[in-house]
């Protein structure tokens, strides 16, 4: 499976109000749900916060790859979104974060998430790529990033 299969510009924000983890996470499941991906808000939101439990998804440099496993995705899907402000994240560098790359992950998909999140990670290396999504109001700019 690769990123650019997953993604799509309907789950494109580049404008996240939220000031907390929390209010950010729901503010994306609810772009998941929105578009569809998920049959149950929830239980997927909970799911995310098992994740989160196990070890930081903040990375380094305001990025953040939170994600979640669950029964409650019907399709596997990816959000880019970004906030408006800072917000405080468990990341590698201690430092908080305003861009988001979420992964909704289907159960029976686990082999996928790894794969996933490899093309993610490769793709946020590349520092024109990530100055691109800290600065760009365009979502379809956004997914071409990720398509080069």
């Amino acid at each position: 499976m690769l990123i650019t299969e997953v993604m799509d510009v309907s789950r494109v924000d580049l404008h996240l109000k939220g000031t907390t983890k929390d209010e950010i996470l729901r503010e994306i499941v609810d772009i998941f749900d929105k578009d569809g991906v998920l049959s149950d808000k929830e239980q997927f939101l909970k799911d995310v916060y098992e994740r989160e439990a196990e070890g930081p998804t903040g990375m380094t440099n305001g990025l953040c790859i939170p994600h979640g496993k669950s029964d409650a995705v019907i399709r596997t899907s990816i959000a880019i979104c970004r906030s408006d402000k800072y917000i405080e994240w468990e990341s590698l560098d201690e430092e908080p974060v305003k861009v988001f790359v979420m992964m909704a992950v289907r159960n029976t998909d686990k082999s996928e998430l790894v794969s996933l999140l490899s093309q993610v990670a490769i793709k946020l290396c590349d520092d024109e790529l990530v100055a691109k999504l800290f600065e760009t109001e365009s979502a379809n700019e956004v997914i071409d990033l990720f398509n080069k």
